[in-house]
């Protein structure tokens, strides 16, 4: 029984203050008894207006004040001005991964839980959901780790992963047999400490729904990046979440079969219709069920814009891999990429339009042009890109997420009495979203971590650990 009161269970442990150890405390800039931030804009989280010249009061690892330029700042607080600077919330990362491709088109990936956790903070992410784990049992570690204050990290739900049927693309999954097998799946990782678990693209029909009331017995969700099983098929079974949105939807292809995962191709892609009733009827029907979208645009980016941090945080032999991947893309290929973003975020701007809960998240995998945190970034550009209002693409960002993993009482926005886990960026993104790469210090329950030594503390990783 204890399980069904998980989310609340972890949202009261990543209240409670957190020693800082010697390993940590390089990265700490601010950590004083009580913090004000001020003549700083905000931007909540909610989907409200932008305030310009507000004071944020921090003490005990809570907000304990938001107001403007009146309000009192406490006697013996740390003062912060932050004069051309915006306040938004933590991030809240929901397909984030601490593993990466190796490389080479060799489908084997690599655990990094030494510099990914610490790229996700730098980046502002304060929350992480994994979205799937090849390692599982050294996720579950690292949570454990950032949670007794040993590592740097964003406060981490773990997903098992993956629920995989025979055909899968790399041997690190195990493929099920049968539907007990689904079953058993879930009841072991949920013993261990899973919150959450994954479906993937070869599963049946039968096997994600023992997987599905597994899960639901205790109280834990499914998501699912998948393919042989619909997305209407999945909405009817109960699945609590899906990864990518539509372009990942075997149903959108003509004539497939059950259980029977077919290519979504340029062509077939085309062809689908946003406002058309196929996908139309899919979008009553994830809204009608509750079932949460996550978008992860920046995967799908054959060959996004090259950033030196990105260049930074690989090895030399990661670097020169990357970029002879990236002199490799042929046009096609950079086309069906620009395709597949287009008509995803469309599919977005429609689910979020007819009242559908949308997430978001990084997914560094693919090709390896989604790095863990920098990825998380580049989505809410890619939102407001596709259409999204920046104060819609940080909502999505934020407090989505938290309201999908049940902790929205104490994260995801900025309000009095939450926790604080803010970002600090240099400039506006409501009027430059690039801003939102400008990050300067993360709050985490009320400590301010400081991103660029973060982010020196990563260079030369990305590739070995």
């Amino acid at each position: 029984m204890r399980l069904l009161f998980l989310p609340l269970l972890l949202a009261l442990c990543a209240s409670a203050q957190v020693p800082i150890t010697p390993t940590v405390q390089p990265f700490v800039k601010v950590n004083a008894k009580t913090v004000a931030l001020t003549h700083v804009k905000v931007i909540d989280g909610t989907g409200a207006q932008p305030r310009e010249g507000q004071t944020i009061i921090i003490s005990g690892g809570k907000i304990t004040a938001l107001g403007g330029a009146s309000t009192p700042i406490p006697a013996g607080a740390q003062v912060h001005d932050l004069a051309g600077h915006t306040v938004i919330p933590g991030l809240v990362g929901m397909h984030e991964h601490l593993f990466y491709p190796s490389g080479q088109g060799v489908p084997i990936y690599i655990e990094h839980a030494f510099s990914f956790p610490r790229l996700y903070l730098a980046s502002g992410v304060t929350t992480a959901r994994t979205g799937g784990g090849l390692e599982v049992q050294t996720d579950l570690m690292v949570k454990k780790w950032i949670d007794e204050g040993r590592w740097p990290g964003p406060d981490m739900f773990v997903t098992a992963g993956y629920l995989e049927g025979p055909g899968t693309f790399t041997p690190q999954m195990l493929e099920l047999k049968d539907a007990t097998d689904a079953k058993a799946f879930v009841d072991y990782w949920a013993g261990r400490g899973a919150t959450s678990f994954k479906a993937y693209m070869h599963i049946t029909r039968a096997e994600l729904q023992a997987a599905v009331e597994a899960a639901h017995a205790k109280g834990l969700k499914v998501t699912g990046h998948l393919c042989s099983v619909t997305f209407r098929e999945a909405a009817a079974i109960g699945i609590d979440n899906l990864e990518h949105g539509l372009i990942v939807d075997g149903g959108m292809v003509p004539g497939k079969q059950p259980d029977m995962c077919p290519a979504v191709t340029q062509t077939t892609l085309s062809a689908v219709e946003i406002q058309g009733e196929a996908v139309q009827q899919t979008i009553r029907d994830l809204v009608a069920k509750h079932v949460a979208v996550t978008s992860t645009l920046a995967v799908f980016e054959a060959a996004p814009p090259l950033q030196q941090r990105f260049l930074d945080t690989l090895t030399e032999t990661g670097k020169k891999n990357h970029l002879a991947m990236r002199e490799r893309t042929g046009e096609n290929q950079k086309a069906f990429s620009a395709l597949r973003v287009k008509k995803e975020v469309e599919f977005e701007r429609a689910f979020v339009k007819a009242g559908g809960l949308l997430l978001a998240g990084a997914d560094p995998t693919g090709n390896g042009s989604a790095m863990a945190g920098f990825a998380d970034q580049r989505n809410i550009e890619l939102l407001v890109a596709g259409g999204f209002t920046p104060v819609e693409a940080i909502q999505i960002a934020t407090l989505n997420g938290a309201k999908f993993l049940g902790i929205d009482k104490e994260t995801g926005s900025i309000a009095t009495g939450k926790r604080a886990d803010l970002v600090i960026l240099e400039g506006d993104p409501v009027t430059q979203i690039n801003d939102i790469e400008k990050v300067r210090i993360v709050f985490k329950n009320g400590v301010g971590y400081d991103s660029a030594k973060l982010l020196d503390s990563v260079k030369g990783n990305v590739g070995l650990h």
